[in-house]
């Protein structure tokens, strides 16, 4: 195994597409991320569950089929945290994906988030996925608050079991969790089996409009450093023989977002925290997707008016010990930096937690330039600052048909 990387590197080759337990577990691995903003999208702003699932799994097929390894589909936070607190309508919600899927093309095409992309070098990225571990370990911690031993449960399960064939940790997490349910007399309370589908409806301009200037524009910033460098960066990590460009990423995304808007669905992104829980519990090639893809829409199609009471019954504790346990892994990377570039990832990180990551971002990336600009002028000699000069993040030029 190699370390260094936000996780350890699995130096084995596998095909383009499994479907086993590993792979399943490994889709699995995000849930902590999907099932809360869910709870409160379907409770709060009255979105179909029949509509935010078959959409969300339709979408991880789509992904897993034209990527052909793992990558998460997950909610993008600062929109649904934003309609949530806020109360918007269903019809909102689905209108922002359509005003982001658009501006995704905007950066994609015009060279935007190419030139972001040659200026930024790897170890702000670090300090992004380090801000975004240990966001997602105290989110896990809060979650494991109220029965912490089932936390305690899932982080020994985790030990145990996260690289066994037979019994895949996740796996047995989410078995636990619904077997806890059917003992508490929740399952058979809240599971109503019926039909039902996805309606297509066409999002308003001013519903797109406001969306967009109370959230949407605020989750630019998160979703370029989060879902594009970051992920882009662990992909790279993790299947160098496999790179995705980052304006891949982009107009993939801005496809996926303004198709699900027509049919009600929530806005959705990549993540490299999703990426890293997928990978952590086993997910290794694009059937990961399929097979998530496959529940999500079984869910939605056959459990569609059940899913609210599910979800809120679902132990969660056990999520967040998975979460934890991915969070840190994900803060590994930083660990192993030195000097000059852990202090600014270190920088980064810091300022991304106590404001935004786009504030954190972008004060890394001034005052890294700034470093190299009086390096360059002799200015701070014998301070080491060559270790700063120009290691962008790679991307893959080369062009790809099937974004």
């Amino acid at each position: 195994m190699q370390k260094g990387n936000a996780l350890e590197r699995d130096p084995r080759h596998y095909p383009d597409f499994e479907f086993n337990l590993r792979e399943l577990a490994g889709s699995l691995g995000d849930f902590g991320t999907l099932f809360p903003l869910a709870i409160g999208l379907i409770a709060v702003n009255r979105l179909d569950p029949t509509s935010l699932f078959v959409m969300i799994g339709l979408t991880n097929i789509a992904t897993g089929l034209i990527y052909r390894l793992p990558m998460p589909v997950e909610p993008k936070k600062v929109v649904s945290v934003a309609a949530i607190a806020q109360g918007w309508s269903a019809s909102m919600v689905a209108a922002s994906g359509l005003g982001l899927g658009l501006t995704w093309f905007v950066l994609a095409f015009t060279g935007v988030l190419r030139k972001l992309v040659q200026i930024t070098p790897v170890y702000l990225i670090r300090g992004i996925q380090l801000a975004l571990a240990i966001t997602l370990g105290w989110q896990a911690l809060r979650m494991m608050a109220p029965e912490p031993w089932f936390g305690a449960l899932a982080i020994g399960i985790i030990l145990l079991l996260r690289k066994s064939r037979y019994a895949p940790a996740a796996l047995v997490i989410m078995t636990l969790g619904v077997g806890i349910m059917a003992w508490r007399g929740d399952l058979a309370h809240n599971l109503t089996f019926d039909i039902s589908l996805p309606r297509f409806s066409v999002p308003t301009l001013s519903d797109v409009w406001q969306s967009m200037v109370l959230a949407g524009f605020a989750q630019v910033p998160l979703t370029l450093t989060n879902a594009v460098l970051a992920t882009a960066t662990m992909i790279r990590d993790l299947f160098p023989d496999k790179p995705v460009s980052e304006d891949r990423l982009m107009v993939n995304m801005g496809v996926m977002n303004i198709a699900s808007a027509f049919f009600g669905g929530m806005p959705m992104c990549h993540g490299s925290g999703g990426l890293a829980g997928q990978y952590y519990f086993g997910a290794r090639t694009g059937g990961t997707n399929i097979l998530e893809g496959l529940i999500e829409i079984s869910l939605g199609v056959f459990l569609g008016r059940s899913l609210l009471g599910i979800l809120i019954a679902f132990p969660m504790p056990l999520v967040g010990g998975m979460m934890l346990m991915v969070g840190i892994q994900m803060a590994q990377p930083t660990v192993k930096l030195r000097r000059w570039p852990l202090y600014l990832a270190l920088f980064t990180a810091g300022l991304s937690i106590a404001t935004n990551m786009a504030i954190g971002f972008v004060a890394g990336l001034v005052v890294t330039h700034a470093l190299r600009w009086m390096a360059r002028r002799g200015w701070l000699r014998g301070m080491g600052l060559e270790e700063l000069e120009p290691q962008p993040a790679p991307s893959n030029p080369a062009p790809d048909a099937r974004c």
